[in-house]
């Protein structure tokens, strides 16, 4: 079997590079990210974030990647070889098993509250309660992260997997800023829905406010419109 950390070590310098290249890359921290097993959420403006998420640590981060990309030809094998996990439809409880596992060897997991991408016109998503959820069985804490991009550069990428039509969002090129905020800590009762979707809804609260602080830094060097990133999530039902 393939060693995912060398996969993911092969992986990391090729993303970095391109990073260097073609992105201008601001990133700033509230604080040092803590030390052992995490979760990390970011909101998700385009399909190229999971991928530059990987820059803000040395330590491996096993994200929770929908399986459409996972069929993508060679892509998806690299894809599963460096350690991100599969979540497909009627099996999100492997995934979650799967997460827990890492977490409880001390791993670091990826996961975008989000479920999606981010609305094409601004704004976001409402919360799902994943990230919540894995957090309270875990135990451990969550870093939020607000990403801010230009959306006049995001392209629109038609592809054909499994002879479906797949349309990916990709940034390629530009401004991309990301906010890496304090920890933050939960710790109710899993099986309380009430406190579950009340938290959801204060993690994605936080996530807006530091995606709109990446935005107000990239605004002082590019003319974006920063409204987009103002906080506008609401819960999900």
């Amino acid at each position: 079997m393939f060693d995912e950390n060398m996969a993911y070590r092969i992986g990391l310098p090729v993303i970095d590079l391109l990073a260097g290249l073609f992105l201008d890359l601001d990133v700033e921290f509230h604080a040092p990210l803590p030390e052992g097993a995490k979760i990390i959420s970011p909101n998700h403006p385009s399909t190229s974030d999971p991928g530059l998420i990987l820059t803000l640590t040395s330590e491996p981060i096993s994200i929770l990647i929908e399986d459409t990309l996972f069929k993508v030809p060679h892509f998806g094998r690299y894809l599963a070889n460096s350690g991100h996990i599969e979540v497909a439809a009627g099996k999100g409880q492997e995934a979650v098993d799967r997460a827990i596992d890492k977490l409880a060897r001390g791993g670091v997991i990826g996961v975008f509250p989000e479920g999606a991408i981010s609305p094409l016109e601004g704004g976001f998503h409402r919360p799902r309660t994943g990230a919540v959820r894995l957090a309270l069985e875990a135990d451990v804490p969550i870093v939020p992260v607000g990403i801010a991009l230009d959306r006049k550069r995001l392209r629109l990428v038609e592809t054909n997997v499994n002879g479906e039509k797949e349309v990916g969002t990709w940034y390629l090129r530009g401004p991309y800023a990301i906010t890496v905020g304090e920890p933050m800590t939960f710790g109710g009762d899993i099986e309380d829905w009430d406190y579950v979707r009340e938290s959801s809804q204060s993690l994605m609260n936080r996530i807006a406010q530091l995606s709109y602080e990446s935005a107000l830094r990239m605004k002082q060097k590019y003319p974006i419109d920063v409204r987009h990133f103002l906080r506008r999530p609401l819960l999900a039902d």
